[in-house]
């Protein structure tokens, strides 16, 4: 299938009824399921907008990561997604996603077309609501990574992620040095665990009769 072709099938299918925690839960360590069942979220969680980046490389649809800096903190070293949290003078979460997408790895905002947006998803260690939206260029852009913000820029083709054979349980230390288990999916050496592979969950299932 054709980039473009890919792009319009994922747009359609944006427009059905997403399905939402239970597919984010495929991919949920029992860490996350309990912290979650016995969690409240309060009242004004911390707003967050992330860009699931769309792009083709030899027409191949092609998705991009970050990996965190280590700083000792929840999410140090962590693979993600490019984005963080809202700013007072952001429009709207998805222009918190596109700017901080920019900062981080130099995506340019006016050559990315939002396809639409998958279900919030909150994380109680950090007490972050977070908002994915999918968007997409026609062009492989030229990513140039800020590096107080991102060690790396991870470009991964979608059909190796999304196939059965990257799905593993694997053990890893988290940033506060809890050793846990968790499903993850890895592609060449880079394991993709926690709220990223619980979005990635929701991703795959919406675009599962495409591929």
């Amino acid at each position: 299938m054709a980039f473009h072709q890919f792009i319009s099938a994922v747009a359609e299918a944006l427009d059905q009824p997403l399905p939402g925690k239970e597919a984010q839960m495929r991919m949920a360590s029992m860490r996350r399921i309990q912290e979650i069942m016995h969690s409240v979220m309060p009242s004004k969680p911390r707003p967050s907008g992330v860009l699931l980046f769309l792009y083709p490389m030899d027409n191949e649809p092609y998705i991009v990561f970050i990996r965190r800096p280590e700083y000792g903190g929840v999410h140090s070293g962590q693979i993600s997604f490019p984005g963080g949290k809202q700013e007072p003078h952001d429009m709207d979460l998805s222009n918190t996603a596109m700017r901080e997408s920019h900062e981080e790895v130099g995506i340019i905002p006016g050559k990315v077309r939002i396809l639409g947006k998958l279900s919030d998803l909150y994380i109680p260690p950090s007490k972050f609501l977070v908002s994915p939206f999918l968007g997409y260029s026609t062009e492989r852009p030229e990513f140039k990574r800020d590096p107080s913000e991102v060690d790396e820029v991870i470009e991964i083709k979608l059909s190796d992620l999304f196939r059965d054979q990257s799905v593993h349980v694997v053990k890893i230390t988290t940033g506060l040095g809890v050793q846990i288990k968790t499903p993850a999916y890895v592609v060449d050496g880079t394991v993709i665990w926690g709220a990223t592979a619980m979005i990635l969950s929701e991703f795959r299932e919406v675009i599962r009769p495409i591929l």
